[in-house]
This record gives C-alpha cells, sequence and structure tokens, in this order.
C-alpha cells in the first residue's frame, strides 16, 4: 500500500472511502498526478517513484492554513 497526498483547492469535492482515478503527466525531470475530473494535484514525483496504478481510494482529508490536503492509498 501506498499514501500520496493531493492539493484540493475546495473541500467536499471527495469523501473518505472514495475510489478516485488518476491522471499522470510528465514534465521534463518528473511525473505529478491529477485526481480526476481536475479535483486535486499531487506534487512533482521522481521518475523512480511513479504511481504503477492510476485508480485508489480516499484514506484521509486534512484541512490547515494553506488549503485542503487529500490522501489516496493506491495498492502497489
Amino acid at each position: 500500500m501506498r499514501e500520496m497526498e493531493f492539493k484540493m483547492e475546495r473541500q467536499n469535492l471527495v469523501e473518505v472511502g472514495q475510489e478516485v482515478e488518476v491522471v499522470e503527466r510528465s514534465c521534463p525531470a518528473n511525473y505529478h498526478y491529477i485526481i480526476k475530473p481536475a479535483v486535486a494535484m499531487s506534487g512533482c514525483i521522481s521518475v523512480g517513484d511513479r504511481l504503477s496504478v492510476l485508480k485508489g481510494t480516499v484514506t484521509d482529508i486534512k484541512h490547515n492554513a494553506q488549503g485542503y490536503y487529500v490522501v489516496v492509498a493506491f495498492d502497489e
């Protein structure tokens, strides 16, 4: 099991326990992932840490002064 955190700009776009699908986007030196349909975005991920599966389950939603963060568990 692998967990990844995604930045979400608005609350209530996903719920804990919800299955989500992500899209992988590449940059010159790394990758990032977006929860479909454009719900939240991950930080930069190095080539060696790419996801091998693109579906996961929301395990937590955090809120702090910087905004909302969605934690997704992937079965890798």
